[in-house]
């Protein structure tokens, strides 16, 4: 059991809302040195100095996010310049992959303590269009490899029979289990709040500063209804049932996790949170990869032995609310332990820090109600799903 890995503390920033939020002017190589350093505020017990390796995940690493924003992070949190930093991309998975990474390379006994996790700024590194610049070879062979996701996502809604009103459906329950888990502050015990400024103007017209200090996530809407979203507009194409309203919104966030070995935390007599249990990933033809958590999930549960009737709560990305649906309809899951605190389409998709946010909401949700195992996953661009799996300690 010594080189069990386990979470021993995890903390995420507010999510804000992308492109004019409260994090808008908030650069993400700060916003991911803040949650190093809240992670470690939560654990006293760990000297910085201990830390061997911080592994970040982030959907574009470019711009702000660029240079390595992990190593980048790492020295603006205050480590010290010994401390080694990654940067990790696996599209939407990267945060969770950061995760793995740690806790894979602590059980393999070539680490004992890593901090890990994930940021992305999408209002100061916009999402970059993976057409830009597409392979020739590969765009003439399979064009669809670089088909927008939206529009792969409308060709499952109709391949597995997803309708408007049933996408409307489920983006309404993600607002309303977001808004009662705000009202009854269940996301407070893992909240990091941001101190940032915004720019407004004056009376008489003149951009400011104003200073503020956000607590929560902007995404979740109390007045979210049926009828206002179903006067919202296809997004993609005139007959689509994809609409803003039922797909996730872009974000700003980071999120941080300090793992390790199970040795080391009764060493510091520190009470782990979550062991980790496993992790995989698969991958489909790039325009299904909205349905690729539907092979990842019983091929990681293959591996650990462990039934879907065992897990107590689910944290499903929420790319888009008809991918999950179509998910479901290939590997069923318990859909009451599904995002019990609602998901990305509420509370918001930060790309790469999404994955490790998820990690901190399940670590809390466990803590909180009993439950034992906890399962991660989302669907990733290019046609990939990943999958992790964790135990309450």
């Amino acid at each position: 059991m010594s080189n069990e890995a386990v979470i021993v503390a995890a903390v995420r920033t507010p999510i804000g809302k992308a492109p004019r939020g409260s994090l808008r002017h908030t650069r993400p190589d700060d916003l991911a040195a803040m949650a190093i350093q809240a992670v470690l505020a939560r654990c006293p017990a760990v000297d910085p100095s201990e830390i061997e390796d911080v592994i970040f995940g982030c959907a574009t690493p470019e711009g702000e996010s660029g240079m390595n924003v992990a190593r980048v992070a790492a020295l603006r949190a205050g480590l010290p310049p010994s401390t080694p930093g990654a940067t990790v991309n696996r599209f939407c998975a990267s945060g969770l992959e950061a995760v793995a990474i740690a806790a894979e390379r602590i059980r393999a006994g070539d680490a004992e303590v890593i901090l890990a996790g994930g940021v992305e700024s999408m209002s100061r590194v916009p999402f970059l269009d993976i057409r830009t610049h597409p392979n020739p070879t590969l765009f003439s062979d399979a064009p669809n490899t670089y088909l927008s996701m939206g529009l792969s996502v409308e060709q499952l809604a109709r391949k597995y029979g997803i309708t408007r009103e049933q996408a409307d459906s489920f983006a309404l329950q993600s607002h309303q289990k977001a808004v009662r888990a705000q009202d009854e502050g269940l996301f407070d015990a893992e909240i990091a709040p941001v101190q940032t400024e915004v720019q407004t103007v004056d009376a008489c017209g003149r951009p400011q500063r104003e200073a503020i200090t956000l607590t929560r996530d902007e995404g979740p809407r109390r007045d979210t209804s049926m009828e206002s979203l179903a006067k919202l507009k296809p997004a993609f194409r005139a007959d689509g049932i994809i609409t803003a309203g039922n797909a996730s919104q872009r974000s700003d966030g980071a999120a941080a996790v300090l793992v390790m070995s199970a040795r080391k935390a009764d060493a510091l007599g520190v009470k782990p949170m979550l062991r980790f249990v496993g992790y995989t990933t698969a991958a489909l033809t790039p325009e299904d990869f909205g349905v690729a958590p539907a092979y990842a999930i019983p091929k990681l549960l293959r591996r650990t032995g462990v039934g879907i009737d065992a897990i107590d709560h689910i944290e499903f990305n929420e790319a888009f609310a008809a991918q999950v649906l179509a998910s479901n309809g290939i590997f069923e899951m318990p859909m009451a332990r599904v995002n019990p605190l609602g998901g990305a389409i509420a509370l918001g998709h930060p790309l790469g820090c999404t994955g490790a946010r998820q990690v901190v909401t399940l670590a809390y949700a466990l803590q909180r109600t009993g439950g034992r195992y906890g399962l991660v996953t989302m669907c990733a661009a290019l046609g990939m799903g990943a999958a992790g799996l964790f135990e309450r300690v």
